[in-house]
């Protein structure tokens, strides 16, 4: 179901407000926002507990990658339930665990039985309810609002999340120096985690009342979850789009990790600050991150993608130095802000991209392989660069980084960035298939033929034009795809591709995109006169 598109174009009105005015998206938005709160007042207890018990830059950067190591596990598998499934159920399931899990491990720090261990496997496990409900929150914010007021939507969701890093962490960190003073660090990080479950259970509420569209009624087979999960897979690898943005996101979220898991001990080591030092600083990556979001669509459009990108991995690159090198917290501080405004920048760039170059039918796992390539390069580059601090130091990890930082820019060359256009992403109409043996739909592999019969003066285009089908059909389904010529007929060319499943082949036709049905009418067109396009299907017997 393509969201509806209204009289005001993104292009025209860059500015997020417009977003607004719609009821439904402005309610999500707001919780979405104390939900972002809640979880980044739980990330910075975490990650300053952790590193006051145990003085350890490894084990402080692994809070980060507990945090968001399941996203790279879960995001895709979650994807596919978002596609297929009741989103709203999952999301509400999804949240009401991680409330609990959350009151479990406030009750064990309270209690003083809750070890690094314990702490880390808690966070995981939130991490994991995080993990599966994203894809289907994603999409469904997408569905309140006209198309070309998504790029819009994603900023003020970013804003929020931004928002919610600069006052989450330094909100936690009040309580966390507060409540230690009173009972200990334990009883600190068990207060702030009690105090988060609250934006937990108001996102559940919201959901509940603002629920997403059920998916329209399909006469399709339903799709299987590995089997979902390869499609999404598939997708991915063959849509040029998708593939750049993808990389060009995994590369430079695993580079900029380095500050983020860092930062608690760049505060404790480099600068000696407490737990309110260490908000303050994660609030100034939070309020540049804001600050820019209010005027980014502008500064988008003026700029491009690419020279944005370019500009961004350089401010960010020297945030990483500077908070490498001083001593002096306040050149932090600001770097700290400057930071945070690229990384918004282009994290909201990349997340955009890929959700305007999906159609509907995959846009949750295309959501979710976003977040995989972001949260799940994230994880494991902070479990790396902590490794690296503890063996090299904290100086030359942050330097190194920074350099990777910049060796990013050469990506540009051979994935480069793109939105997709309407027409390709807007399912076109199709027609039910009739066959005589109707087969089952697990029945396969599946051979289709396309022939063609082509005036030789037009044989070159042709075969430019139907080398353009190839990306299609393989990203739809195809496991095999080729072009051949009649040895006995000069005039006759055959298309001929393999589908593992007759269902997989029923989906793959209703996939079709009305930019695919454009190459095709061109085929069409290189016809000689008179002759049909003649489709033939073979089903595997042996």
């Amino acid at each position: 179901m393509e969201p509806r598109t209204g009289p005001n174009s993104a292009a025209t009105h860059p500015s997020i407000w417009i977003t607004l005015r719609h009821r439904g998206f402005r309610h999500l938005w707001l919780a979405s926002g104390l939900y972002f709160v809640a979880n980044a007042m739980q990330t910075m207890a975490a990650s300053w507990l952790m590193v006051e018990l145990t003085g350890s830059s490894f084990l402080a950067a692994l809070v980060q990658t507990a945090v968001f190591m399941p996203m790279f596990v879960l995001s895709l598998p979650a994807g596919v339930l978002a596609d297929t499934t009741d989103r709203r159920r999952l999301i509400v399931v999804a949240l009401l665990m991680q409330a609990a899990v959350v009151v479990a491990l406030a009750l064990l720090l309270m209690a003083g039985w809750a070890g690094p261990g314990t702490l880390l496997t808690f966070t995981f496990i939130a991490g994991c309810c995080t993990a599966m409900l994203s894809p289907a929150w994603n999409s469904a914010l997408g569905e309140v609002l006209p198309r070309d007021e998504l790029p819009q939507a994603i900023i003020a969701i970013s804003i929020a999340y931004n928002g919610a890093r600069a006052i989450g962490p330094a909100l936690a960190g009040l309580v966390y120096g507060l409540a230690t003073g009173w009972g200990g660090k334990q009883v600190g990080g068990g207060t702030v985690f009690a105090l988060a479950v609250g934006g937990t259970l108001v996102m559940a509420a919201v959901i509940h009342h603002h629920p997403p569209r059920p998916h329209p009624p399909s006469r399709l087979p339903p799709e299987r979850l590995w089997g979902g999960t390869l499609a999404g897979l598939r997708y991915a690898w063959h849509s040029h789009m998708i593939l750049a943005q993808l990389v060009r996101t995994a590369a430079y979220s695993a580079a900029g990790s380095a500050l983020w898991a860092l930062l608690p001990v760049i505060g404790q080591q480099r600068l000696s600050l407490g737990a309110e030092g260490f908000g303050l600083m994660m609030a100034c990556l939070g309020a540049g991150a804001v600050g820019v979001g209010l005027v980014i669509g502008r500064v988008r459009q003026r700029l491009g993608l690419e020279r944005l990108v370019t500009v961004c991995c350089v401010v960010f690159a020297s945030a990483m130095a500077v908070a490498a090198l001083s001593r002096w917290a306040l050149p932090v501080y600001l770097a700290l802000v400057a930071g945070g405004a690229a990384w918004m920048s282009v994290m909201s760039t990349f997340n955009t991209a890929t959700q305007t170059s999906a159609p509907p039918w995959v846009r949750s796992r295309a959501t979710a392989m976003h977040v995989l390539s972001a949260l799940g390069s994230f994880a494991l580059g902070s479990a790396f660069w902590g490794a690296l601090a503890g063996l090299v130091g904290l100086q030359l990890a942050l330097c190194a980084a920074a350099v990777l930082m910049l060796a990013n820019l050469l990506l540009a060359q051979r994935f480069p960035l793109r939105m997709g256009g309407l027409h390709e992403v807007t399912q076109a109409p199709f027609e039910d298939l009739l066959v005589t043996d109707q087969p089952d739909p697990q029945a396969g592999p599946v051979s289709v033929e396309v022939s063609y019969r082509i005036r030789p003066e037009d044989a070159e285009q042709f075969l430019a034009e139907v080398g353009l089908l190839k990306a299609p059909r393989q990203r739809d389904g195809a496991s095999l795809w080729r072009i051949y010529r009649d040895l006995d007929d000069p005039t006759r060319y055959v298309e001929r591709f393999l589908i593992t499943r007759w269902a997989d082949y029923l989906h793959q036709r209703a996939r079709a995109t009305v930019a695919d049905q454009a190459i095709e009418a061109r085929l069409r067109a290189l016809v000689l006169p008179g002759e049909p396009v003649v489709m033939q299907h073979y089903i595997a017997e042996r």
